[in-house]
């Protein structure tokens, strides 16, 4: 990466670049999977500051920026946000100029509700935390004892000190844990079944999985398995163009959801639509052939849907005044700002793509509109307002649909019914970049350092979140992405949760080996995520696979949230699979992922195959240690299964005598996870009925058919018995076996 020139750096230079380094979060340090200690070089660090705005060319640039950190922080009376936890009193903070340490504060917190409560304190009787010159001018914080008593929940305080500006403050007052079903107190666990909705087949649906197939998987979820829960893969909206923006964990937004999974028979409007009713007929055999095909074919699927989904919107715009119409404003009416932004988005993106059908990404677009908030924008909202209407009807039908499908789970005393899935990434060309950039750094990309699974690191090659935005907005882009993928549902998989307390940025330029972790404020982020589960009644899981330090499992143990444990990687220091009552109590345990082979693919190295296949892998020293590695993983679990007293005794003690995954084995395996105390277990689809092929190939994308196979059999057939039942009885006898 090309520097600037500058003269050799001083020891005054190397002081002042640490202190900043501190400051804005860049750790100083950390350790590789090998105990291999790694220090961030200079230019990385650098680096890092430019993308957050830090100039840092000289001594006295860095000297500067400090000194402005320092003056707005020390000028403000009160900091732009608190999260604390419910307990009363608790310290409240206040800062000013020296001369006025012993004027009267006045203080004044209003509720959600609007109700305030107001109160005057002396500060000559608080104490003294901390002392700051600021240029010329002295400051001094004292703190106060919380005089107001408060309720979970967010609150505006207002701060005035005379001969001070005036300070607002959102309040955050969370719970100490994140909400658990009264079901998983004690010794309760519950079991559910991992379904990628995209995949999901049946007789009725268009080519890819839709709401309505929902209510079918809950009722053979709870009818033929007796789980408790079905968990889905993200919902994210995306674009739906393959290969490379299908990713449900790369959405285009993470705010809202993808009308792929509109069932447009199921849209009231499609009944009195003579119209939509027509141009059913006459498309059969193109949905039947969707239907068919053996993979999802994502842009043929969302190009009829999009087509009868504007013929229902027609029929709906003809209806202004009847009682869906008043449901529709509502609903747009609380989405608000965010809704806006997002319909304005993907008008503007079909707009230009179809007055110049090269221009894909909004950087392409003319400089004008790549401004949410430019007067250009603001025309093309009043001229297209309809075209954007149409973007909030199809969010508005999505969130019936899926809004009905809990609502089943809970007609069948399913009591987490839907499990939903938040996903790390925001694709950079995406309706969230366009729409939010001031809370994402340019510069730098997320990945991770070098590992035993990647020996160069990964690039992820998405933004960065810009931590101190995040936080002088009161994290509300943050609580507002918690609540719109919560909705709906009993339980939220956090993905990466590591992200809540650092991220791993690579600057541009620079490859995955030469990077640094970047911290967030984890108390706080936590403390909103647990306010927002035991408002929502939602559990939450943090998929804490890889490198986790011991503070971090610490913290999320305190929160109550949910550790993530995968069969294949549960193992002592030794190489040692883990026994079943090993296993952590507070934590979800799972068969495998999404990115992992499933039971039948690992136990033949399927999932190596594919690699070398799609050439990721090649036949050399690599691909043979692999197998290697593969086969002592087998014998492994092999020992502890038997070990347990989970195999038969006939049955061999040697891996390489079991090709395949034959029906003890599966058998064994899925008594294994079912008797772990882990409050919750989830199987994925493919592992229940021996599937061999994986969902997603990192690192491929073209070479792979990610995020598009199809289950292997319909609803109808899981249903009906048409499929092989061993499967679902003995994980039905299981689950009455160990009472989960």
């Amino acid at each position: 990466m090309s520097q600037p020139a500058c003269s050799a750096p001083l020891p005054d230079y190397q002081n002042l670049l640490e202190q900043a380094s501190l400051r804005w979060g860049i750790e100083a340090e950390f350790w590789d999977i090998w105990g291999q200690r790694h220090v961030p070089s200079g230019d990385v660090r650098k680096s890092i500051l430019r993308s957050l705005g830090v100039p840092c060319d000289s001594a006295e640039d860095l000297r500067q920026a400090l000194q402005d950190l320092d003056t707005r922080e020390w000028t403000r009376i009160c900091p732009p946000v608190r999260v604390v936890s419910v307990q009363h009193p608790f310290a409240w903070p206040v800062r000013m100029k020296v001369e006025h340490a012993h004027a009267e504060l006045d203080l004044s917190a209003q509720d959600e509700a609007g109700r305030i409560n107001w109160t005057s304190v002396q500060l000559s009787q608080a104490p003294e935390t901390a002392r700051r010159r600021i240029g010329e001018t002295d400051y001094i914080q004292k703190e106060i004892e919380w005089p107001f008593l408060c309720q979970p929940g967010y609150y505006e305080v207002t701060a005035r000190i005379v001969g001070e500006p005036d300070a607002s403050t959102k309040l955050i007052v969370a719970p100490e844990k994140a909400w658990v079903p009264p079901a998983l107190g004690a010794a309760g666990r519950t079991t559910g079944v991992a379904v990628s909705l995209y995949g999901v087949r049946s007789n009725r649906n268009w080519g890819c999985g839709d709401f309505t197939d929902l209510h079918a998987l809950l009722h053979w979820l709870k009818e033929d398995l007796h789980g408790g829960f079905l968990s889905l893969n993200p919902l994210h909206a995306i674009e739906n163009r393959q290969p490379y923006n299908i990713s449900p964990y790369l959405p285009n937004s993470a705010l809202f959801r993808n009308p792929l999974y509109i069932d447009v028979e199921a849209v009231p409007e499609f009944s009195v639509s003579r119209a939509a009713r027509a141009a059913r007929e006459k498309s059969a055999a193109a949905i039947a052939a969707l239907r068919e095909t053996p993979y999802v074919e994502y842009e043929s699927v969302w190009e009829i849907k999009r087509f009868f989904l504007l013929l229902l919107f027609r029929e709906f715009l003809r209806h202004p005044e009847d009682e869906r119409a008043r449901r529709f404003r509502r609903f747009v009416q609380a989405q608000g700002d965010r809704l806006q932004r997002f319909a304005t988005y993907s008008a503007l993106s079909a707009w230009i793509h179809r007055r110049d059908p090269n221009v894909w990404i909004w950087q392409q677009w003319p400089a004008a509109y790549q401004n949410p908030d430019s007067p250009e924008v603001a025309g093309f909202r009043q001229q297209h307002a309809r075209q954007i209407l149409f973007h909030k009807y199809l969010q508005w039908v999505a969130d019936e649909q899926l809004e009905a499908a809990q609502h089943k789970a809970r007609e069948l005393d399913l009591p987490t019914g839907l499990y939903h899935d938040l996903a790390l990434a925001t694709d950079k060309c995406g309706a969230d970049l366009w729409s939010y950039r001031q809370y994402y750094v340019t510069g730098c990309r997320v990945g991770s350092p070098p590992d035993g699974f990647a020996p160069e690191g990964q690039d992820w090659a998405f933004p960065p979140p810009n931590t101190v935005k995040h936080r002088d907005d009161g994290y509300q882009l943050f609580i507002d992405t918690i609540r719109a993928n919560s909705r709906h549902g009993g339980a939220l998989r956090i993905d990466h949760v590591m992200r809540l307390f650092r991220l791993y940025w690579i600057p541009d330029g620079s490859d995955a080996r030469q990077g640094a972790y970047v911290q967030d404020f984890y108390e706080d982020l936590l403390g909103i995520l647990a306010l927002e589960s035991v408002r929502g009644k939602f559990f939450v899981v943090g998929e804490d696979l890889g490198t986790v330090s011991d503070n971090v499992r610490r913290a999320l143990e305190r929160y109550g949230v949910l550790s993530y444990k995968v069969f294949y990687f549960e193992k002592d220091p030794s190489g040692r699979f883990r026994r079943p009552e090993e296993y952590a109590r507070q934590a979800l345990v799972s068969s495998t992922t999404h990115d992992l082979p499933t039971l039948a693919g690992f136990w033949t190295g399927r999932d190596i195959e594919a690699r070398k296949a799609a050439g990721l892998l090649s036949s050399g020293e690599g691909y043979a240690r692999q197998h290697a590695e593969r086969a002592m993983d087998k014998q492994r679990m092999l020992d502890v299964l038997h070990e347990s007293g989970l195999l038969p005794a006939w049955f061999p003690r040697d891996a390489g005598g079991v090709p395949e995954l034959t029906g003890e084995l599966h058998n064994a395996i899925i008594g294994f996870l079912v008797q772990t105390p882990s409050m919750v277990m989830v199987l994925n689809q493919e592992d229940l009925t021996k599937e061999t092929e994986q969902q997603n190939l990192p690192a491929s994308t073209w070479q792979y058919p990610n995020w598009r196979r199809k289950m292997k059999y319909t609803v109808e057939e899981l249903r009906t018995g048409k499929a092989p039942q061993d499967c679902a009885a003995m994980f039905r006898n299981w689950l009455a076996k160990t009472h989960r």
